[in-house]
């Protein structure tokens, strides 16, 4: 058991573990690992909002890949306080989530967030660790380094994933890849004054197999919410690295019979740092927002995103089934490459 000063390291771990000491029966719960830090060990928590069926479509919420860039988990942990507070009384909240499967994994990197750092307790950056190696020339440093973990982008062994990543990798095999269709947004912070919706691949600038679809989820958002302000892209418009988790996982899944989409949600926390330079003194404020009332904004800034992309997954057979591939799929190339 940790002491109060080991736990006040990582407030969101408490905020999360509070919820879940009051979660419903019908909610799980999962203590997937514990990562060790010197003499603190800290958990990394599955939540499921029923259970799992492998006949429904499945979302994945994750956050806390890198450790430095808090916001993301803070986002999903304050979704998932809204979610757990309608439940009790949104019946049609009920029928949609009894639709799909809902997942959240909050802090996949808990050590590193503990630490404030952007890599694990290894120095490793899990979004330059799995086994995948660009297609072209990669970023310098940023696009992943076998130098030396004293540099931020280490890649680490790709050969030997990571165990935050190994957790990652299986939990993705067991529940997603079990489903016809599924989807990912990955939470992060710390690209540019925009928010990005970015999509594989980040190994090459070829478009991937499932371009249309992806497309067609584009329109869909701009369509039901034309006054959202998110660019949504290939991560390849601006820069190649190796080592991408979820580049590394859409691979795999083409050799599934799933239809597996992940996305990652890249915060602009460069507005939050022009809007206040003092920031810069801290670890955390490049990354994340201080002022209170910013936090509070983009806790909110996110939630129709999230609420879009459930019944997006919820509903995936309608919205396929109008598509014109060949068509959409051309006007995304003239779109982004």
């Amino acid at each position: 058991m940790q002491t109060k000063r080991q736990r006040s390291l990582l407030p969101e771990l408490i905020r999360l573990e509070a919820l879940i000491d009051t979660l419903p029966a019908t909610i799980k719960a999962t203590e997937l690992a514990r990562f060790q830090s010197g003499l603190h060990s800290y958990p990394s928590y599955l939540i499921e909002m029923a259970s799992f069926d492998a006949s429904k479509p499945t979302l994945l919420l994750t956050g806390g890949v890198h450790g430095l860039e808090r916001i993301g988990s803070a986002v999903l942990i304050a979704f998932l306080e809204s979610l757990l507070q309608r439940l009790e009384w949104d019946h049609g909240l009920q029928h949609q989530l009894s639709q799909l499967n809902v997942l959240f994994l909050p802090m996949v990197n808990p050590v590193g967030m503990a630490t404030h750092r952007r890599s694990n307790g290894n120095g490793v950056d899990l979004m330059r660790n799995a086994p995948v190696h660009c297609e072209d020339k990669a970023a310098f440093l940023v696009g992943g380094q076998q130098y030396s973990a004293r540099l931020p982008w280490f890649r680490g062994n790709p050969q030997q994933p990571e165990a935050e990543n190994q957790v990652l990798f299986e939990l993705v095999r067991q529940k997603l890849f079990q489903s016809s269709f599924s989807m990912v947004l990955d939470c992060h912070s710390g690209f540019g004054q925009v928010d990005r919706i970015w999509f594989p691949y980040a190994k090459s600038r070829k478009p991937l197999p499932h371009l249309a679809e992806l497309y067609r989820l584009r329109q869909l958002l701009f369509d039901s919410y034309p006054h959202q302000a998110y660019q949504f892209e290939p991560q390849s418009l601006h820069y190649l690295c190796h080592g991408d988790l979820w580049d590394y996982l859409y691979d795999e899944s083409l050799q599934q019979n799933t239809l597996f989409l992940p996305l990652t949600l890249e915060m602009g926390s460069w507005n939050w740092v022009r809007k206040n330079p003092f920031q810069l003194l801290s670890s955390l404020g490049l990354f994340h927002p201080v002022k209170p009332h910013r936090v509070k904004r983009v806790l909110r800034t996110h939630l129709t995103l999230f609420h879009f992309l459930i019944a997006a997954t919820a509903s995936h057979q309608q919205w396929r089934r109008v598509m014109h591939p060949r068509m959409l799929r051309q006007e995304a190339m003239e779109l982004w490459y």
